[in-house]
């Protein structure tokens, strides 16, 4: 690609990334509206004809990786693995 190319991608990449945003906040007012609703009326699923609405708690249980690297570090290397990941981005 050409630098113009690239230049042009980018600025319809930008574009294309602000209509997101503008459409997660939509989405998300949205669900905090039948979130509202659901606390309202003091329940945890909601059937409706076509959908069923589900605002739930879920505990769930998680290694805290810094309290045991804290407590044990030789255990938490020992079971420590390293991972790689790639990072696209554009300033």
């Amino acid at each position: 690609m050409t630098e113009k190319m690239i230049e042009n991608r980018i600025k319809k990449l930008q574009a294309i990334e602000a209509q997101q945003k503008e459409l997660d906040a939509a989405a998300d007012a949205i669900r905090a509206e039948l979130k509202a609703d659901l606390e309202e009326k003091g329940l945890q699923e909601l059937k409706t004809k076509n959908f069923i609405v589900r605002w739930k708690e879920i505990v769930s249980s998680r290694l805290d990786g810094k309290a045991l690297k804290a407590a044990l570090p030789d255990v938490y290397s020992q079971f420590c693995k390293a991972s790689t990941t790639r990072r696209f981005s554009v300033a």
